[in-house]
């Protein structure tokens, strides 16, 4: 998956209304793809089409967009195969949707944990399941995006932890499994991103949580689309996007009482704070 094999290739981008699934829209239609993006909102959709119908690299490149939710297996079903019928079957699937609501453990709902699942990781399920009978005959890419949090656990996001942790672990078995039909698997773990979903995690993030994400820098949209392009010319399966990111989840892997250590003297600081 050099930059030039994007050209002429049908690319579904789920939740490619917004951040980063939009970035990646509209990296992809510059580099010379059919671009179909998948969102709930239909205000967002119809500005994003625009957004990326403007970068176009030819303009016989088509832009389409549906309306979807993730979480609803049927509904999945039924667009993704009438967006097939009508477009073509996707040579990469990549998955964006997401949501995140910081919260302390204690604070999560369980209507809020069964929804950060069925979002994040029954969405991946859901839309690799109506596609994988019409990506088989001839191969292509599936990209379902976690986050660094789906490799370390961090201070205010079990729900989300979980549902990423699942994300990771789905697309490692659907990898072996998928290799067989030219079907490569990878997973795409963003640390902090500057989207509008970060602005909504920031309003209900507890001081200690805060206090961890402070500790490294933000990354652009657009900066993770260029990662990911460049982690799937390679072929990767783990695609983490910027120095920071990397670093912490090598020395996750290799010093996880370090780790440790340094979050929780975080944690106990601002605990410190507060009193």
């Amino acid at each position: 998956m050099r930059p030039t094999d994007f050209e002429d290739r049908q690319v579904y981008v789920v939740g490619g209304s917004l951040g980063i699934g939009l970035a990646i829209a509209t990296r992809v239609a510059s580099l010379g793809s059919q671009v179909t993006i998948f969102a709930r909102h239909k205000a967002p959709l119809d500005q994003a089409v625009g957004t990326v119908d403007a970068v176009r690299k030819h303009p016989s490149q088509r832009v389409a967009a549906r309306q979807l939710d993730v979480g609803d297996p049927l509904q999945v079903a039924q667009v993704m195969h009438q967006a097939v019928a009508e477009l073509g079957p996707p040579d990469v699937l990549i998955n964006c949707a997401g949501r995140a609501y910081p919260r302390r453990f204690e604070e999560v709902s369980y209507e809020q944990f069964a929804d950060t699942l069925r979002v994040n990781l029954h969405g991946c399920w859901n839309t690799v399941q109506a596609l994988l009978p019409h990506m088989k005959p001839k191969g292509g890419y599936i990209v379902n995006t976690a986050s660094i949090a789906g490799l370390i656990g961090v201070f205010g996001y079990t729900d989300y932890c979980a549902s990423k942790f699942g994300v990771v672990g789905f697309s490692e078995a659907l990898r072996s499994e998928l290799k067989a039909y030219d079907i490569t698997v990878s997973v795409l773990c963003p640390p902090d991103t500057d989207t509008p979903g970060l602005a909504i995690e920031n309003q209900t993030k507890p001081e200690e949580t805060r206090a961890i994400s402070a500790t490294a820098r933000v990354m652009t949209a657009d900066a993770v689309a260029d990662a990911l392009i460049r982690g799937m010319a390679r072929r990767a399966f783990l695609i983490i996007p910027g120095i920071e990111g990397r670093v912490g989840v090598l020395a996750k892997r290799l010093f996880p009482g370090v780790v440790e250590r340094i979050m929780d003297r975080t944690i106990r600081r601002v605990a410190r704070g507060a009193r």
